[in-house]
């Protein structure tokens, strides 16, 4: 008889999972705070038992293994214990009341800080994700440790997503990168921000992702004998000026290579064959140090070098940035900074809790994203509505920062392409509503004027200005538009009728017209076109900016006011007018030149013959003429646009009998039609034609070249613009 062989018991993942988490703590916290963490563990356990998520796993692994990505930020044991309870207000029977009770108002409040809102009456789930980032983003004013909570939340749900469906995938990747990783870049925690990064780009665009990774690794294995010898020159050249410090190759993330491969049009060789660097030193005046020696090494390219340090970025990033003609004529970036600088550039507002000092560096961190809550609750105060909330909120985390300077010398911080306006109410709210114009260096300059970096800007005030409703067409910080709208929402009646009749009155001057040239019955036909009771009304929506005087004048100049609608008389193809946000009762045509489509960018031309003619944004003609001109409008697609638009495409061809049939058959069962064909260029083996067909909207001409592109006679497919 054999021997019996010896059971194995094995720890159920949750049990490895505490395990970790206890080991990780032990290490900075005391026994009574461990205890603390344990009776957590155990009641959110008992809520969720029974409880999995979708990759079969008990969903009580799941707060667990927040709480360890906070605990390798050695978060605080209220923090740790809200990760560990942070579902339980959602998705079971506990009640806030009941985690007050048990664990403190401290953790009951982090909780409820990450819960998602229930019972909203949203229309839309747009509303509903747009309402809870609101919430969670008046927590995080209360508690910084709120978004930590979150961010972990966010970081292990993205971790998990394999089981997801591809399209539920994509919005929860999509809904990262529009809110939590510009939130983990504004509070510093590149860390967090480019493993956000990286999962979301992977579940986006896992094909993309795959090449781009694989392209990565074959790259890698022709860079090191480069690497090794731009290293040695340094670190040689370091050692004979008795610099002491860490030199470390740096590779590029994947989703940054993307987005620079997308927004400079480059190829994957042409960003990856950049060399970057990492020197890390001891304290400020060696970085400068360092900076003078690599500069003496290699040739520094002009205009290329950005002091962080002396003027660090809103999220309390330092550093030296410089780039370099390296050894055989390769580019070379180098960032340096002090290691403090580089614990700060990878935890942010976490070196709070990671690195506890009284260090100066970590006070400011914690400053910096103290002073930009406060703006998130100024802008809570005067948002109308969640989604206002959301768009202002996205536009305060994606800055390109400018630095401009007071007449006293102060330094302030703007996105990029702000006006004169943002820099008055960046100084205060008074002095942005009394503003009249302004001086940069000495130079009179109007309020739409845009300013560059290192200008000296004096804003000139009068005590009887006041906000204009068209300071919102080029204001770009949240402070400038909620202050102007928050000025204009307060508005009085009377005095929103008084400044949309001037308004309008000045437009019609412009125009060689009076308000008395405008008889009653044209008055009551524009009425009608825009849908309102009275004149007094009219000049109201004027005065408030939820009319443009500049389209309202034109229609009152046209001979037929109502006739102006009426697309049809004016244009071969019948259809309902264009539908075109803003240009309500104008005519509105379609450019020839670049044939836009529902869906394209676009902009707007006002032509006294053909009302707005409509252009593609990167049509050639419109790039030209909006650098001489200034009748171009910014205009958008309206969501309910309908209809046919004709649009061109060019086609290679195989020269073969039957071609063009097969190709027309294509483009039929696709629900298009023809309306013309250019045969350009022919040959013996290929034909270059050109297609004119109707489409209702981008996707719908993505659909039909998608079906052509199968064809073995389509040799390539490419659309055409002006």
């Amino acid at each position: 008889m054999s021997a019996q062989e010896p059971t194995v018991i094995t720890a159920r993942p949750e049990q490895l999972l505490y395990e970790q988490l206890n080991d990780l703590l032990s290490k900075y916290l005391d026994q009574t705070h461990l205890d603390e963490v344990y009776l957590a563990y155990q009641f959110s356990a008992k809520h969720h038992a029974g409880q999995f998520r979708k990759s079969g796993e008990a969903y009580i692994c799941h707060p667990l293994a927040v709480a360890i990505s906070l605990a390798k930020m050695r978060m605080d044991v209220h923090g740790i214990m809200a990760a560990i309870l942070h579902d339980l207000i959602e998705d079971t029977d506990v009640s806030k009341a009941d985690i007050l009770e048990l664990f403190g108002e401290d953790v009951a409040e982090l909780v409820d800080g990450v819960t998602k809102l229930t019972q909203l009456n949203c229309k839309t789930q747009a509303e509903a994700q747009a309402e809870n980032v609101r919430k969670m983003c008046m927590a995080m004013a209360k508690d910084m440790r709120v978004i930590m909570v979150k961010l972990g939340d966010r970081l292990h749900n993205m971790q998990t997503l394999g089981v997801m469906r591809p399209e539920k995938k994509r919005r929860i990747a999509k809904e990262t990168l529009d809110i939590y990783t510009p939130i983990a870049n504004r509070l510093g925690m590149n860390s967090i921000r480019h493993t956000l990064e990286s999962l979301c780009f992977e579940a986006m665009y896992p094909m993309r992702y795959r090449i781009l990774d694989n392209a990565v690794k074959k790259a890698r294995g022709n860079r090191k004998e480069i690497i090794e010898t731009i290293t040695n020159s340094l670190k040689t050249r370091l050692h004979q000026a008795h610099i002491t410090c860490d030199i470390q190759g740096r590779e590029k993330y994947l989703y940054s290579i993307y987005k620079k491969m997308l927004s400079k049009k480059l190829s994957f060789s042409d960003i990856f064959d950049v060399y970057a660097f990492r020197i890390q030193c001891e304290d400020v005046d060696t970085c400068y140090r360092v900076l003078g020696v690599v500069h003496n090494l290699f040739k520094p390219i002009p205009g290329k070098f950005k002091d962080y340090i002396a003027l660090p970025k809103a999220n309390g990033y330092q550093s030296l940035h410089t780039i370099l003609i390296g050894p055989y004529g390769v580019p070379i970036e180098i960032q340096i900074r002090t290691h403090q600088m580089h614990r700060m550039s990878e935890s942010g507002i976490a070196a709070h809790w990671l690195y506890k000092s009284d260090d100066e560096d970590h006070s400011n961190s914690k400053t910096r994203a103290n002073e930009w809550v406060r703006d998130l609750l100024e802008i809570q105060k005067t948002a109308g509505n969640s989604l206002e909330f959301i768009d202002n909120l996205k536009i305060d985390l994606f800055p390109q920062e400018i630095f401009v300077f007071t007449p006293q010398g102060s330094i302030i911080k703007l996105p990029r392409d702000s006006s004169v306006v943002d820099f008055a109410y960046a100084v205060h709210t008074d002095i942005g509503n009394s503003c009249v114009s302004a001086r940069i260096d000495k130079r009179l300059v109007p309020l739409q004027a845009k300013l560059e970096n290192g200008v000296t800007v004096e804003v000139i005030t009068a005590s009887w200005a006041r906000p204009n409703p068209l300071w919102l067409n080029y204001v770009v910080t949240n402070k400038a538009r909620s202050g102007i709208r928050s000025y204009l929402k307060h508005f009085k009646q009377q005095e929103a009728i008084n400044l949309g009749r001037r308004l309008l009155e000045k437009e019609l001057q412009d125009m060689g017209k009076s308000t008395e040239d405008i008889s009653e019955s044209m008055q009551q036909q524009l009425l009608q076109v825009v849908k309102l009771d009275s004149m007094d009304t009219l000049h109201e929506e004027i005065g408030l900016g939820n009319k443009m005087p500049f389209l309202i004048a034109k229609q009152l100049s046209q001979a037929d006011v109502s006739a102006t609608i009426k697309l049809e008389d004016a244009e071969i193809r019948k259809e309902t007018p264009l539908p075109i946000k803003g240009t309500e009762g104008m005519v509105v045509t379609i450019a020839k030149c670049c044939r836009p489509i529902p869906g394209d960018p676009i902009v707007g031309y006002f032509n006294p013959g053909k009302g707005i003619v409509v252009h593609h944004h990167e049509c050639r003609n419109s790039t030209n003429e909006r650098k001489k001109s200034t009748d171009w409008l910014e205009v958008e697609w309206s969501h309910d646009a309908a209809g046919e638009y004709p649009t061109e495409i060019r086609l290679e061809l195989l020269n073969q009998p039957g071609t063009l049939a097969t190709i027309a058959s294509t483009i039929s069962k696709m629900d298009s039609n023809i309306e013309s064909v250019n045969i350009s260029n022919q040959d013996g083996r290929v034909s270059v034609d050109f297609f004119t067909l109707t489409v209702k909207d981008r996707v719908h001409l993505a659909n039909i070249m998608r079906q052509l592109k199968k064809l073995f006679i389509v040799l390539k497919i490419t659309r055409t613009r002006g």
